[in-house]
């Protein structure tokens, strides 16, 4: 009696203790671990994202083909010849330098001085620019209002982009290039009387020429369908894009 107590106590046991092992074996600390989720984020609709052109996001850097043609149309092309033509013109009326006289002769001189300080100008921004890695083209802004306009148009006279991502720095080829064609023309073409102190005379000029024709780029249309753009006039300077606001 006692020993058949004895065994199904045994049996209880053993029973007991294996379905404590069936029930560990199928509880969640054995059990394969669950897929990870990925933390939730906090998304934005697109559509409450502002659509921004691609120009105001980025910045592309001009081939060196696209730098070459604008070089040769900034700095011998129908642009650069006209306004050679109108400032030649001015001075005939002014008759500056007198020693030039006036007629045809004169006026040749003067389209002749006035051209080549715009192409050894142009000659020297764009060589101190390639040595520098400086972009030479102007960006319109794509800020908006007048003044931030003007301020952007302004300010761009001495300062370029340098680098692949178009970092602004004070560009030192805009600021020396007018100053370089303006002393070049004064001891290669004007009297003998003409000095450095008309050099740059004649630079601080050529310096507010560029200041107006970045206004002009800025607020004036200037492209394909324009018409300076139907007329061959177009100034080389602009780039296709805008550029990023300051």
């Amino acid at each position: 009696m006692n020993t058949r107590r004895f065994l199904l106590l045994l049996l209880a046991i053993t029973v007991t203790a294996d379905w404590e092992q069936f029930a560990l074996a199928q509880s969640p600390t054995d059990a394969p671990p669950a897929p990870r989720v990925a933390p939730a984020t906090s998304t934005i609709p697109t559509s409450l994202v502002p659509s921004y052109p691609r120009w105001a996001r980025t910045y592309t850097r001009p081939s060196e083909k696209t730098k070459l043609q604008n070089y040769f149309l900034e700095a011998y092309g129908p642009y650069p010849i006209v306004v050679s033509a109108v400032g030649a013109g001015i001075s005939q009326l002014k008759n500056a330098p007198p020693e030039w006289r006036q007629g045809a002769e004169g006026y040749g001189r003067r389209f002749g001085s006035d051209f080549g300080i715009a192409a050894v100008s142009t000659t020297t921004r764009y060589a101190l620019a390639e040595a520098l890695h400086e972009d030479t083209l102007y960006y319109r802004c794509a800020c908006q209002g007048f003044f931030p306009r003007l301020t952007h148009s302004v300010l761009s006279t001495l300062i370029s982009r340098r680098g692949e991502d178009g970092q602004r720095v004070l560009s030192f080829p805009a600021l020396l290039a007018p100053y370089a064609g303006a002393m070049t023309a004064v001891y290669a073409c004007y009297p003998s009387r003409y000095d450095y102190r008309d050099g740059f005379r004649i630079g601080n000029y050529s310096l507010l020429g560029y200041v107006g024709a970045n206004v002009a780029l800025e607020f004036f249309y200037n492209g394909p369908r324009s018409l300076l753009s139907r007329m061959h006039l177009t100034n080389a300077h602009a780039a296709t894009v805008a550029g990023l606001s300051p």
